[in-house]
């Protein structure tokens, strides 16, 4: 992302690509949670964590939480954006 877009442009972005992650992670699992959130830690810019229901195979845990990490790697090539993505035991909720 150009380093001089405004932070109203950037935060417009980051919604939207905080928006099409979430939308990835329900395609991916139609049953999970999801959160997205455009809170900042430390070098993210936001987060999408989803809570698959319980019985969920690992492999199809491993499955979604890779199709996201891609995908989130090239959201970060593309715009510069640092979004963690994670699949997480719903009782962590």
């Amino acid at each position: 992302m150009d380093p001089r877009a405004s932070t109203h442009d950037r935060r417009g972005l980051l919604d939207a690509k905080l928006t099409e992650l979430a939308l990835l992670a329900k395609e991916l699992c139609p049953s999970a949670m999801v959160e997205a959130s455009a809170i900042q830690y430390e070098d993210e810019d936001g987060r999408v964590e989803v809570f698959p229901p319980s019985g969920v195979p690992d492999a199809e845990e491993d499955r979604v939480e890779m199709a996201l990490a891609r995908r989130a790697a090239q959201i970060f090539e593309e715009t510069g954006l640092y979004i963690v993505c994670a699949v997480l035991d719903p009782a962590a909720r």
